[in-house]
Protein backbone atom coordinates (compact mmCIF):
# COMPACT_ATOMS: atom_id res chain seq x y z
CA UNK A 1 0.00 0.00 0.00
CA UNK A 2 1.60 3.34 -1.23
CA UNK A 3 2.77 5.33 2.28
CA UNK A 4 3.42 2.31 4.53
CA UNK A 5 5.95 3.02 6.97
CA UNK A 6 8.17 -0.25 5.76
CA UNK A 7 11.70 1.44 6.77
CA UNK A 8 13.90 3.48 9.26
CA UNK A 9 14.13 5.79 6.16
CA UNK A 10 10.23 6.09 6.15
CA UNK A 11 10.20 6.85 9.78
CA UNK A 12 12.69 9.72 9.26
CA UNK A 13 11.04 10.76 6.48
CA UNK A 14 7.42 10.81 8.24
CA UNK A 15 6.77 14.53 9.01
CA UNK A 16 3.78 15.54 11.83
CA UNK A 17 2.85 19.26 11.88
CA UNK A 18 2.74 21.03 14.92
CA UNK A 19 -0.52 22.49 14.67
CA UNK A 20 -2.78 19.30 14.96
CA UNK A 21 -4.64 17.43 17.11
CA UNK A 22 -2.73 14.99 18.78
CA UNK A 23 -4.60 11.43 17.39
CA UNK A 24 -3.96 9.80 15.06
CA UNK A 25 -5.41 9.92 11.74
CA UNK A 26 -7.36 6.64 10.09
CA UNK A 27 -5.04 7.07 7.32
CA UNK A 28 -1.97 7.26 10.27
CA UNK A 29 -3.18 3.94 11.69
CA UNK A 30 -2.94 2.33 8.67
CA UNK A 31 0.43 3.69 7.56
CA UNK A 32 1.44 2.28 10.28
CA UNK A 33 2.71 5.81 12.46
CA UNK A 34 1.45 4.42 15.48
CA UNK A 35 2.94 1.07 15.36
CA UNK A 36 6.16 0.39 17.78
CA UNK A 37 9.29 1.58 15.99
CA UNK A 38 11.00 -2.61 16.47
CA UNK A 39 8.25 -3.92 13.85
CA UNK A 40 9.70 -1.22 11.06
CA UNK A 41 13.17 -2.50 11.98
CA UNK A 42 11.84 -5.94 11.79
CA UNK A 43 10.26 -5.53 7.83
CA UNK A 44 13.26 -3.87 7.19
CA UNK A 45 15.63 -7.01 8.35
CA UNK A 46 13.09 -9.56 6.84
CA UNK A 47 13.32 -7.61 3.42
CA UNK A 48 17.08 -7.39 4.09
CA UNK A 49 17.27 -11.48 4.37
CA UNK A 50 14.60 -12.35 1.39
CA UNK A 51 11.75 -13.72 4.06
CA UNK A 52 9.53 -10.95 3.53
CA UNK A 53 7.31 -13.66 2.61
CA UNK A 54 7.35 -16.50 5.02
CA UNK A 55 4.51 -17.58 5.66
CA UNK A 56 3.58 -17.71 9.62
CA UNK A 57 0.27 -18.67 11.94
CA UNK A 58 -0.06 -16.06 14.75
CA UNK A 59 -2.05 -16.01 17.49
CA UNK A 60 -3.63 -13.15 19.99
CA UNK A 61 -4.60 -14.16 23.97
CA UNK A 62 -5.30 -12.05 26.96
CA UNK A 63 -3.78 -11.72 30.20
CA UNK A 64 -7.07 -12.22 31.91
CA UNK A 65 -11.04 -13.04 31.25
CA UNK A 66 -13.25 -10.49 29.79
CA UNK A 67 -15.60 -10.18 26.74
CA UNK A 68 -14.31 -9.01 23.13
CA UNK A 69 -14.63 -5.92 21.05
CA UNK A 70 -12.61 -4.21 18.38
CA UNK A 71 -12.88 -7.31 16.16
CA UNK A 72 -14.48 -5.42 13.22
CA UNK A 73 -12.02 -2.57 13.57
CA UNK A 74 -8.88 -5.03 13.48
CA UNK A 75 -10.48 -6.21 10.13
CA UNK A 76 -10.20 -3.03 8.77
CA UNK A 77 -6.59 -3.23 9.07
CA UNK A 78 -6.34 -6.27 8.02
CA UNK A 79 -8.50 -6.52 4.71
CA UNK A 80 -6.88 -6.56 1.21
CA UNK A 81 -3.79 -7.77 2.65
CA UNK A 82 -4.00 -11.42 1.77
CA UNK A 83 -4.46 -12.76 5.29
CA UNK A 84 -6.83 -15.69 6.66
CA UNK A 85 -8.33 -14.18 10.16
CA UNK A 86 -10.09 -16.40 12.33
CA UNK A 87 -11.59 -14.75 15.92
CA UNK A 88 -14.08 -15.60 18.22
CA UNK A 89 -17.61 -13.00 17.65
CA UNK A 90 -17.43 -9.50 19.61
CA UNK A 91 -19.29 -9.69 22.58
CA UNK A 92 -18.01 -13.32 23.32
CA UNK A 93 -16.95 -13.94 27.01
CA UNK A 94 -13.33 -15.32 26.87
CA UNK A 95 -11.16 -16.70 29.70
CA UNK A 96 -7.73 -15.71 30.14
CA UNK A 97 -5.14 -17.15 27.85
CA UNK A 98 -7.69 -18.01 25.23
CA UNK A 99 -6.58 -17.65 21.72
CA UNK A 100 -9.27 -14.81 20.75
CA UNK A 101 -8.04 -14.73 17.16
CA UNK A 102 -5.71 -16.01 14.56
CA UNK A 103 -3.91 -14.51 11.36
CA UNK A 104 -2.20 -16.76 8.69
CA UNK A 105 -0.49 -15.17 5.96
CA UNK A 106 2.82 -13.43 4.90
CA UNK A 107 4.11 -11.64 7.87
CA UNK A 108 5.40 -8.49 5.94
CA UNK A 109 1.76 -8.00 5.08
CA UNK A 110 0.07 -7.54 8.56
CA UNK A 111 3.40 -7.46 11.35
CA UNK A 112 3.99 -3.96 10.97
CA UNK A 113 0.28 -3.74 12.79
CA UNK A 114 0.85 -5.45 15.89
CA UNK A 115 0.82 -2.60 17.90
CA UNK A 116 -2.39 -1.26 16.68
CA UNK A 117 -4.10 -4.50 16.35
CA UNK A 118 -3.23 -5.34 19.93
CA UNK A 119 -4.50 -2.38 20.89
CA UNK A 120 -7.78 -2.09 19.60
CA UNK A 121 -8.91 -5.59 20.96
CA UNK A 122 -7.16 -4.34 24.99
CA UNK A 123 -8.86 -1.14 25.13
CA UNK A 124 -12.42 -2.00 23.57
CA UNK A 125 -12.40 -5.92 25.22
CA UNK A 126 -12.15 -3.92 28.58
CA UNK A 127 -14.73 -1.10 27.68
CA UNK A 128 -17.00 -4.13 26.65
CA UNK A 129 -16.10 -6.31 29.78
CA UNK A 130 -16.86 -3.17 32.28
CA UNK A 131 -20.36 -2.89 30.51
CA UNK A 132 -20.78 -6.83 30.51
CA UNK A 133 -20.47 -6.50 34.20
CA UNK A 134 -23.41 -3.53 34.28
CA UNK A 135 -25.95 -5.27 32.20
CA UNK A 136 -25.43 -8.09 34.44
CA UNK A 137 -26.08 -6.00 37.11
CA UNK A 138 -29.09 -4.13 35.83
CA UNK A 139 -30.62 -7.06 34.82
CA UNK A 140 -34.02 -6.22 32.56
CA UNK A 141 -33.37 -2.53 33.38
CA UNK A 142 -32.05 -0.28 30.95
CA UNK A 143 -28.51 1.78 30.97
CA UNK A 144 -26.95 3.95 28.24
CA UNK A 145 -22.59 4.61 27.92
CA UNK A 146 -22.47 8.23 29.35
CA UNK A 147 -18.51 7.62 29.51
CA UNK A 148 -17.34 9.91 26.43
CA UNK A 149 -16.40 12.83 28.57
CA UNK A 150 -13.90 10.57 30.70
CA UNK A 151 -12.08 9.51 27.31
CA UNK A 152 -10.04 11.45 24.45
CA UNK A 153 -12.24 12.53 22.02
CA UNK A 154 -10.74 9.84 19.71
CA UNK A 155 -11.32 7.16 21.43
CA UNK A 156 -14.52 8.07 22.64
CA UNK A 157 -16.88 6.44 20.21
CA UNK A 158 -14.85 3.51 19.86
CA UNK A 159 -15.52 3.06 24.18
CA UNK A 160 -19.71 3.76 23.32
CA UNK A 161 -19.54 1.39 20.58
CA UNK A 162 -17.67 -1.34 23.06
CA UNK A 163 -20.02 -0.51 25.58
CA UNK A 164 -22.89 -1.86 23.54
CA UNK A 165 -21.07 -4.51 22.33
CA UNK A 166 -20.77 -5.91 25.97
CA UNK A 167 -24.61 -4.91 27.13
CA UNK A 168 -25.39 -1.30 26.84
CA UNK A 169 -28.81 0.05 25.64
CA UNK A 170 -27.63 3.28 23.79
CA UNK A 171 -24.56 5.65 23.84
CA UNK A 172 -24.68 9.21 24.34
CA UNK A 173 -22.04 9.65 22.07
CA UNK A 174 -23.19 10.61 18.80
CA UNK A 175 -20.53 8.88 16.61
CA UNK A 176 -20.34 5.73 19.36
CA UNK A 177 -24.36 5.43 18.75
CA UNK A 178 -23.91 5.43 15.03
CA UNK A 179 -21.19 2.84 14.70
CA UNK A 180 -24.07 0.39 16.09
CA UNK A 181 -26.88 1.23 13.99
CA UNK A 182 -27.88 3.08 17.25
CA UNK A 183 -29.31 6.87 17.75
CA UNK A 184 -27.41 8.52 20.48
CA UNK A 185 -29.74 8.63 23.63
CA UNK A 186 -29.60 11.13 26.35
CA UNK A 187 -31.47 13.45 28.79
CA UNK A 188 -30.21 17.40 29.04
CA UNK A 189 -27.63 18.66 31.16
CA UNK A 190 -27.73 21.32 34.25
CA UNK A 191 -25.95 23.82 31.83
CA UNK A 192 -29.45 23.97 30.29
CA UNK A 193 -31.08 24.62 33.36
CA UNK A 194 -28.55 27.11 34.99
CA UNK A 195 -29.07 28.95 31.49
CA UNK A 196 -33.06 29.10 32.18
CA UNK A 197 -33.30 29.69 35.67
CA UNK A 198 -35.68 27.22 36.06
CA UNK A 199 -36.45 23.37 35.42
CA UNK A 200 -40.02 23.62 34.59
CA UNK A 201 -39.42 26.21 32.12
CA UNK A 202 -36.60 24.16 30.07
CA UNK A 203 -38.91 20.91 30.47
CA UNK A 204 -41.77 22.45 28.74
CA UNK A 205 -39.39 24.25 26.01
CA UNK A 206 -37.64 20.18 25.75
CA UNK A 207 -41.76 18.77 25.43
CA UNK A 208 -42.47 21.39 22.48
CA UNK A 209 -39.05 21.65 20.51
CA UNK A 210 -37.98 18.12 20.67
CA UNK A 211 -38.73 15.83 18.04
CA UNK A 212 -41.31 12.97 19.33
CA UNK A 213 -39.16 10.42 19.28
CA UNK A 214 -37.47 11.81 21.80
CA UNK A 215 -38.45 10.62 25.54
CA UNK A 216 -39.25 13.15 27.82
CA UNK A 217 -36.97 12.45 30.50
CA UNK A 218 -36.50 15.98 32.42
CA UNK A 219 -33.44 16.51 35.08
CA UNK A 220 -34.40 17.15 38.54
CA UNK A 221 -31.70 18.21 40.66
CA UNK A 222 -30.73 21.31 39.65
CA UNK A 223 -32.40 24.10 41.90
CA UNK A 224 -34.86 22.66 44.43
CA UNK A 225 -35.30 19.66 46.29
CA UNK A 226 -35.68 16.26 43.58
CA UNK A 227 -38.78 15.28 45.05
CA UNK A 228 -39.98 18.66 44.96
CA UNK A 229 -38.82 19.19 41.15
CA UNK A 230 -40.06 15.99 40.43
CA UNK A 231 -43.63 16.68 41.04
CA UNK A 232 -43.37 20.38 39.70
CA UNK A 233 -42.17 18.58 36.00
CA UNK A 234 -45.05 15.92 36.41
CA UNK A 235 -47.38 18.83 37.03
CA UNK A 236 -46.33 20.67 33.87
CA UNK A 237 -45.80 17.86 31.47
CA UNK A 238 -48.42 15.41 32.88
CA UNK A 239 -48.86 12.54 30.77
CA UNK A 240 -46.03 13.60 28.34
CA UNK A 241 -43.35 13.12 30.92
CA UNK A 242 -41.63 9.66 30.25
CA UNK A 243 -38.97 10.03 33.07
CA UNK A 244 -37.20 12.06 35.72
CA UNK A 245 -33.41 11.94 35.79
CA UNK A 246 -31.49 11.95 39.48
CA UNK A 247 -27.89 13.09 38.99
CA UNK A 248 -27.16 14.40 42.35
CA UNK A 249 -24.08 15.53 43.19
CA UNK A 250 -20.91 13.72 45.17
CA UNK A 251 -21.61 17.31 47.25
CA UNK A 252 -24.91 16.56 48.50
CA UNK A 253 -24.40 13.06 49.08
CA UNK A 254 -25.35 11.66 45.17
CA UNK A 255 -28.06 9.62 44.71
CA UNK A 256 -29.26 7.16 47.30
CA UNK A 257 -31.44 4.33 47.62
CA UNK A 258 -33.57 6.79 50.21
CA UNK A 259 -34.02 9.73 47.39
CA UNK A 260 -34.86 7.36 45.22
CA UNK A 261 -37.44 5.69 47.34
CA UNK A 262 -39.11 8.89 48.03
CA UNK A 263 -39.14 10.44 44.80
CA UNK A 264 -41.11 6.98 43.97
CA UNK A 265 -43.16 7.41 46.33
CA UNK A 266 -44.33 10.85 46.00
CA UNK A 267 -44.94 10.43 41.63
CA UNK A 268 -47.05 7.36 42.65
CA UNK A 269 -49.23 9.08 45.38
CA UNK A 270 -49.38 11.90 42.75
CA UNK A 271 -50.97 9.60 40.36
CA UNK A 272 -47.13 9.53 37.93
CA UNK A 273 -47.02 5.51 38.25
CA UNK A 274 -45.59 5.24 34.71
CA UNK A 275 -43.45 7.82 34.91
CA UNK A 276 -39.41 6.08 35.32
CA UNK A 277 -36.68 6.92 37.62
CA UNK A 278 -33.36 7.70 35.58
CA UNK A 279 -29.96 7.86 37.55
CA UNK A 280 -26.82 8.80 36.83
CA UNK A 281 -23.82 10.03 38.27
CA UNK A 282 -21.20 7.38 39.34
CA UNK A 283 -23.25 4.57 39.36
CA UNK A 284 -21.76 0.91 39.48
CA UNK A 285 -22.82 -2.25 39.22
CA UNK A 286 -22.59 -2.43 42.72
CA UNK A 287 -24.73 0.61 43.06
CA UNK A 288 -27.13 -0.13 40.41
CA UNK A 289 -28.56 -3.46 42.53
CA UNK A 290 -29.39 -0.87 45.53
CA UNK A 291 -31.04 1.35 43.33
CA UNK A 292 -32.78 -0.82 40.81
CA UNK A 293 -34.59 -2.53 44.48
CA UNK A 294 -35.45 1.42 45.81
CA UNK A 295 -37.04 1.38 42.96
CA UNK A 296 -34.87 3.49 39.73
CA UNK A 297 -35.50 1.79 36.55
CA UNK A 298 -32.85 3.19 34.13
CA UNK A 299 -29.16 4.49 34.92
CA UNK A 300 -26.33 6.46 32.27
CA UNK A 301 -23.09 4.72 33.31
CA UNK A 302 -19.88 6.99 32.87
CA UNK A 303 -16.67 6.46 34.20
CA UNK A 304 -17.25 2.50 35.80
CA UNK A 305 -17.16 1.71 31.91
CA UNK A 306 -14.61 4.07 30.90
CA UNK A 307 -12.10 3.62 33.71
CA UNK A 308 -11.77 -0.23 32.60
CA UNK A 309 -8.35 -1.22 32.65
CA UNK A 310 -7.41 -2.07 29.11
CA UNK A 311 -6.73 -6.24 28.79
CA UNK A 312 -3.08 -7.06 28.00
CA UNK A 313 -3.42 -8.52 24.72
CA UNK A 314 -0.55 -10.66 23.63
CA UNK A 315 0.34 -11.66 19.74
CA UNK A 316 2.74 -15.34 19.33
CA UNK A 317 3.76 -16.38 16.49
CA UNK A 318 3.16 -20.22 16.11
CA UNK A 319 3.84 -21.86 13.23
CA UNK A 320 6.52 -20.70 10.51
CA UNK A 321 5.86 -22.04 6.77
CA UNK A 322 3.33 -25.17 8.25
CA UNK A 323 6.03 -26.07 10.96
CA UNK A 324 4.90 -25.56 14.64
CA UNK A 325 7.76 -22.98 16.55
CA UNK A 326 7.50 -21.09 19.88
CA UNK A 327 9.41 -18.84 21.74
CA UNK A 328 10.89 -20.17 25.09
CA UNK A 329 8.13 -20.82 27.79
CA UNK A 330 4.96 -20.90 25.06
CA UNK A 331 4.01 -24.49 23.48
CA UNK A 332 4.80 -24.52 19.61
CA UNK A 333 1.67 -25.00 17.12
CA UNK A 334 -1.58 -23.77 16.72
CA UNK A 335 -3.92 -23.87 20.04
CA UNK A 336 -7.41 -25.75 19.85
CA UNK A 337 -10.10 -23.82 20.26
CA UNK A 338 -13.07 -24.69 18.21
CA UNK A 339 -15.01 -21.59 19.07
CA UNK A 340 -12.69 -19.10 16.30
CA UNK A 341 -14.94 -18.64 13.21
CA UNK A 342 -13.39 -17.34 9.88
CA UNK A 343 -13.94 -13.35 9.96
CA UNK A 344 -11.70 -12.47 7.08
Amino acid sequence: MNGEIRSMRDVENFQVSPKRLHSATHEEIIQGATTDIYFVKTAEILAALGLSETKVTAEIFPARAGVLAGVDEGLQLLAGRGVEVYALPEGSAFQAREVVMRIIGCYANFGIYETALLGMLASASAWATAARECRQAAGEASFLSFGARHVHPAVAPVMERAAVIGGADGASCILGAKLVGKEPAGTIPHAAVLIAGDTVRVATTYDSVMPDASPRIILVDTFKDEAEETLRVADALQDRLEGIRLDTPGERGGVTPDLVREVRARLDQAGFQRVKIFVSGGITPDRVGQLRSAGADAFGIGSYISRAQPIDMTMDIKEIEGKPVAKRGRIPGRSDNPRLQRVL
